[in-house]
């Protein structure tokens, strides 16, 4: 079975959209056995909730199943150097201003760079970004969501 990682940006517009949050009930139905929380989608999703109620919400309903199991999935130490790496190759090839980046593609990289190292395909709605960071490293990635295999 293939193993998966939602981004943060597939939470966010299934909390905004019912036909969105259709979409990922039904994904994560099927890929359950393959799912993983990335650490890094944790602290984005916890950073984003505006109350403690909210918060004790994502917590029991969407982080602690993930802990529970034992599928989350943080970046080593090398993640963290391919971050830099990484920053430095679109800075260096790319015309990447560091000044510009949002802290949102750094996260990004960090995630994707993760995703590669467990072997894990990343779901994610922001191909732009993505397909920036190919540039400087593979990994795969989907669009929401893929079908069963």
């Amino acid at each position: 079975m293939r193993k998966y990682v939602l981004d943060t940006n597939c939470y966010i517009d299934a909390s905004h959209d019912p036909e969105v949050l259709s979409q990922l009930t039904q994904f994560s139905n099927w890929s359950a056995p393959g799912l993983f929380m990335s650490s890094v989608v944790a602290s984005e999703l916890r950073a984003g909730i505006g109350s403690a109620k909210a918060r004790k919400k994502l917590e029991e309903g969407v982080l602690e199943p993930f802990v529970r199991r034992r599928r989350v999935l943080t970046p080593t130490a090398a993640a963290w150097d391919a971050l830099g790496l990484t920053l430095a190759t679109l800075r260096e090839k790319g015309g990447l201003q560091l000044a510009r980046v949002r802290r949102s593609f750094t996260l990004d990289i960090l995630l994707a760079y993760s995703c590669r190292q467990s072997g894990v395909v990343l779901v994610t709605a922001n191909a732009r970004d993505m397909e920036r960071i190919q540039s400087a490293f593979t990994f795969e990635y989907v669009a929401p969501y893929p079908d069963p295999p």
